[in-house]
């Protein structure tokens, strides 16, 4: 499943990096800890995040994630939005809470 279909199915918000939604997804990761994403997330994941600071786009770019997901209705700064875009990694905002979004996505992969 691609970023683009993940938006459609999960009705997400794309806040950024448009150039990335062909980006295929091979499964989820939820942490706030960058480190913990640093060290255990795999490329091609959707990562699930209440972090909005420019270095998420840091990791992300590190790990190769196919996207960010942004929770509860949360909005990245100018910064991080701009940085998203360079690297063609999108960011999408949800209202949902993590557990919420974390569980649509685990079952939308298993289809």
């Amino acid at each position: 499943m691609n970023v683009n279909k993940l938006v459609e199915s999960l009705n997400l918000k794309v806040i950024s990096g448009e150039k990335g939604l062909e980006n295929e997804i091979c499964g989820g990761y939820v942490s706030d800890l960058l480190s913990d994403v640093m060290g255990n997330a795999e490329a091609g994941q959707a990562w699930i995040t209440l972090q909005l600071h420019k270095n998420i786009m840091a990791i992300a770019s590190l790990k190769e994630l196919a996207c960010i997901i942004v929770v509860k209705g949360l909005e990245p700064n100018s910064e991080t939005i701009e940085q998203s875009n360079l690297e063609g990694i999108p960011i999408l905002g949800t209202k949902s809470e993590t557990f919420e979004i974390a569980g649509r996505l685990y079952e939308l992969l298993q289809g």
